[in-house]
């Protein structure tokens, strides 16, 4: 307790014992289901505990942003796939990788971007390896399986001299159901469509050894992963409030809050004001459309325990409004005098990760560690 009231608020704060949890969680249905696991490293941006994640047995990572790729290599991982659609302006910084040593993989959903890649490497006696992004679900980018436009790019790229990776996607619809049903089936679709995909490329005569899917949800309520060689996921390492509406985690599993303080009150409002507000939260209120909106955030006490019925309801820039959600307190100053602290679990952990340049992480016997996290792109 005292370790923490010494923390400047507002922080981001690591429950190491569930964070723990949650990777043997994972890495588990990984080893059941018999496919290689990839963790999206997106959502800690933090090498400590990346490292964890492959200690338990992942094999690669997933990043978000080329500084992500630039800063773990130089952290020593050297098997990395940039999960976002090359556009010629970054192939640069790829190439500058890719001949240090790291075994950066790309991936494109289109002609234009696929001809830029096999062009660009010719022009510098390079072989990139890239995936090809397929849409399993109408949620963002990517080819669909069965149309014409897969074989075109899958035959510019291997024609044109690059390593033919494989296909990838994200079934980022995933997130918008709530019943074991609908996650598993979003799960299969993601699976069959990939899959079909693949099958379609091998047809041609063209290479596809990987076929790689994965988000949290899917990850976690898949049955069958016949045909996939590798998983994809990375909330899951903290989770959060969405994904306990989802269903595939509670409010004790997650392993990300943030440390704040009480500087205030409105008591005839009912309100306790913190020096947390969207700036240390974000502005994510995806739990807004599920089936429980948490505001904000759920309040809990300083050791984590949730408060049930507190929630973050409000947030201005640096200021943040803990009140009842069903009704006013009136013993909201006795309750949480000046100077509380309390921890606020986040509606989207990737989200409110990225406010802060570090962690603090406490493991259960109250040792606490600092954890730098990575910026910008």
């Amino acid at each position: 307790m005292s370790a923490l009231f010494n923390i400047q608020t507002p922080a981001a704060m690591i429950d190491l014992a569930r964070m723990r949890r949650n990777i043997e969680l994972m890495q588990r249905r990984m080893d059941v289901l018999g496919v290689r696991f990839r963790p999206h490293i997106k959502t800690s941006k933090c090498a400590p505990v990346v490292r964890a994640q492959l200690a338990a047995g992942a094999q690669g990572i997933t990043v978000s942003t080329l500084k992500e790729a630039e800063q773990f290599y130089a952290d020593g991982f050297t098997d990395i796939l940039y999960a976002v659609g090359m556009v010629p302006a970054k192939l640069s910084r790829v190439l500058g990788l890719r001949r240090k040593g790291c075994g950066l993989k790309i991936i494109t959903d289109n002609v234009q971007s696929a001809s830029a890649i096999a062009a660009f490497g010719r022009d510098q006696s390079e072989i990139f390896e890239v995936f090809i992004e397929i849409d399993t679900d109408g949620h963002r980018s990517g080819i669909k399986p069965d149309e014409q436009a897969l074989l075109d790019v899958a035959r510019t790229l291997h024609e044109g001299g690059m390593r033919l990776g494989g296909v990838l996607t994200h079934a980022g619809s995933s997130y918008d159901y709530d019943t074991p049903e609908g996650l598993k089936g979003i799960a299969e679709q993601e699976r069959a469509g990939c899959v079909f995909a693949a099958e379609r490329i091998r047809a041609a005569s063209l290479p596809c050894p990987e076929v790689s899917v994965g988000s949290t949800p899917t990850a976690l309520s898949a049955t069958s992963l016949e045909g996939v060689t590798e998983v994809r996921a990375g909330v899951y390492v903290f989770f959060d409030l969405v994904m306990s509406n989802v269903g595939i985690c509670t409010t004790e599993d997650i392993a990300l809050s943030v440390l704040t303080t009480v500087i205030g009150h409105q008591r005839e409002k009912g309100w306790a004001v913190v020096d947390s507000g969207w700036m240390a939260m974000s502005r994510d209120r995806g739990t807004q459309k599920q089936k429980r909106d948490y505001g904000y955030g759920q309040v809990c006490s300083v050791d984590g325990t949730a408060l049930p019925g507190y929630l973050l309801t409000g947030a201005n820039q640096e200021h943040g409004i803990v009140s009842r959600e069903d009704a006013l307190d009136a013993d909201i100053v006795g309750r949480f005098p000046l100077g509380t602290q309390l921890r606020i679990l986040p509606n989207h952990a990737c989200a409110t990760a990225a406010q802060f340049p570090n962690y603090h992480a406490v493991a259960q016997d109250g040792a606490l560690s600092i954890w730098s996290r990575l910026q910008g792109w």
